[in-house]
């Protein structure tokens, strides 16, 4: 795919991350069809087509139909995903179990139009006795359940159609200086009612205020960055999340959120990334630094998410292996490949990371898993 392509598209998604207008006919001929697909690959189908409602050229009418169709499926999956949300915390306040819900349908609502994102799973943020509570009651409701990561309280079912993950932390299991500041912030969401609400039609949604959300938002990257690779779906809701938040943002306090976990760098790597490659505006944007060293890393972390797709997902060969051993020794393999971008970025974090990760990898061998 020519970088011709990959200009148009991020100017799509810039449009219409923001609303504004893009001059595209300058470009020439252009090839709607991978413009598609990386807005497929991306899980920003609905925010590029916004994009071209704002653009001065427009894809051929066969293809644009398409995608306002694929757009209309997304319209109604958060219809009813908004609804089952709305459904779900209420059966469990019935219960006396109370939840906060993190990213997904909360942050959707910082956009112009939130039933055009992409949504996902119904994450769930509960204390520890609400974790245990909530587990024993949807396990009961559930199709079918994930097996219970107990270190990091994490775990994933499916009930009806629906994906609901629980978490009891929000850690990387990755950086100690970042999970710790996780825990730190989350007990301000639990303990001192750092919270905002969402109006779901006849529901209130609690969410985490905006201080606390853009933490967990922006760690949640770092964790999937580092992973298996991060979506430009997520950044796009860390952007507009941000832009939401302006008026109200404690910066002071961000900004020793981000010291003590120790991920200044990430956070004005990616703040590069968003102001220089979705036109984010550089007073919204907290902690922007416009040194050309944060511009070549910005450079190298668009390579890697337009290489690897949302979540690592145009990888996902590697994991249909039948085999176990070439199922692992595939998976190490590409944890090099990342490893070696991943040092010219964020080189210490790189380190720490890899490490922790095949010692991780280590156990899971000897587990079978």
């Amino acid at each position: 795919m020519s970088d011709r392509t990959y200009h148009i598209f991020l100017a799509l998604v810039g449009a219409g991350l923001w609303e504004r207008d893009v001059l595209l006919s300058h470009y020439g001929i252009i090839n709607w069809i991978d413009v598609y697909r990386l807005s497929s690959e991306q899980s920003v189908t609905g925010i590029v087509l916004v994009g071209i409602e704002h653009s001065d050229v427009k894809p051929p009418q066969e293809l644009l139909l398409k995608w306002i169709g694929e757009t209309q499926l997304i319209e109604n999956r958060n219809r009813a995903m908004n609804s089952y949300v709305a459904d779900l915390i209420e059966q469990l306040r019935k219960e006396e179990i109370y939840a906060l819900l993190v990213k997904g349908q909360g942050v959707a609502q910082c956009y112009e139009r939130p039933l055009w994102r992409a949504c996902g799973d119904v994450d769930l943020l509960l204390s520890e006795d609400n974790y245990n509570k909530a587990k024993s009651f949807l396990l009961q409701l559930a199709n079918s359940n994930e097996e219970e990561a107990i270190h990091a309280r994490h775990l994933a079912m499916t009930i009806d159609s629906w994906v609901v993950e629980l978490h009891g932390t929000l850690r990387s299991c990755y950086l100690k200086k970042m999970d710790r500041t996780i825990d730190e912030v989350q007990n301000d969401v639990f303990f001192s009612g750092d919270v905002r609400s969402w109006q779901n039609g006849q529901t209130q949604v609690f969410l985490p205020s905006y201080n606390s959300d853009v933490f967990f938002v922006f760690t949640h990257i770092i964790k999937h960055f580092f992973r298996e690779g991060v979506g430009l779906r997520q950044i796009c809701d860390w952007c507009r999340l941000l832009w939401t938040s302006k008026d109200s943002l404690n910066v002071d306090l961000l900004q020793q959120r981000i010291k003590c976990s120790g991920t200044m760098s990430e956070w004005k790597a990616f703040a590069s990334y968003a102001v220089n490659y979705l036109g984010m505006p550089i007073e919204s944007m907290p902690l922007y630094s416009s040194e050309r060293k944060w511009l070549r890393k910005a450079r190298r972390i668009n390579a890697y998410i337009m290489s690897v797709g949302n979540f690592g997902h145009n990888r996902e060969i590697i994991y249909k292996e039948s085999n176990y051993l070439v199922r692992k020794l595939k998976a190490f393999k590409r944890r090099i490949r990342d490893a070696v971008n991943h040092l010219m970025i964020f080189p210490l974090d790189t380190i720490t990371v890899f490490y922790r990760v095949l010692q991780l990898g280590i156990k899971g061998v000897f587990k079978g898993k």
